[in-house]
């Protein structure tokens, strides 16, 4: 049996099926598996998730994981995280006061507003805006809506790596990357037509920008 040629990291954050049943409506085989030789043998990985930033990471470093993704992002492999998974990417996160995975410089931040319309989590369908083109946002267009699920969001260190930004009360980066990694705030695979759309751009992405 050949392996696919995607693989998604289970490391009981949840929301993988609906990332499954998305990629194959683009026509991306994909497998799920928390197996870290698995991950190391994949054509192209996605680090999805939904939840905590402490309990994930207990989740990835348990069983190696967390190397196995590494040593991928290292190999040039084309990688996809998707919120906790572009969440737990960075230095730091406020929640649980976590050390995270340090594959980008920055802090992952709790929103801290007091607004009479707008509440946290922020839920739901928001605009993406691109300041800066990349493969995977290839097929996005001024005033493209992504939906949403979150009460942190991220702070790169370095603007470079910021693909897209959304506005909630606060302008935050909701698409970041670097060389071949490359992750969103929102849910493409429940997004519609347009995270669709995102998803079959990364199919066809050789990890370079």
């Amino acid at each position: 049996m050949s392996k696919p040629r995607t693989l998604i990291i289970d490391y009981d954050a949840g929301n993988l099926r609906s990332v499954q049943r998305a990629c194959a409506e683009v026509g991306l085989e994909a497998a799920i598996s928390a197996d870290p030789d698995a991950v190391r043998r994949a054509g192209r990985v996605i680090f999805p998730g939904v939840g905590a930033a402490g309990s994930a990471m207990r989740s990835l470093t348990r069983n190696g994981m967390d190397q196995a993704l590494k040593e991928v992002i290292a190999d040039g492999i084309p990688v996809l995280g998707i919120c906790l998974g572009l969440q737990i990417s960075f230095d730091r996160s406020e929640e649980d006061d976590q050390e995270t995975l340090g594959l980008l410089p920055g802090t992952v931040r709790r929103f801290r507003f007091d607004h009479p319309e707008l509440k946290i989590p922020h839920m739901g369908w928001n605009e993406v805006r691109v300041v800066k083109p990349h493969p995977v946002l290839a097929g996005i267009e001024a005033g493209d809506e992504f939906y949403f699920v979150h009460g942190y969001y991220p702070d790169p260190e370095d603007e470079a790596l910021i693909y897209a930004r959304t506005e909630y009360e606060t302008e935050f980066a909701s698409a970041v990357g670097r060389d071949n990694y490359f992750a969103t705030q929102f849910h493409p695979e429940k997004s519609g037509r347009v995270g669709l759309r995102l998803l079959a751009a990364f199919a066809g992405w050789d990890g370079r920008c």
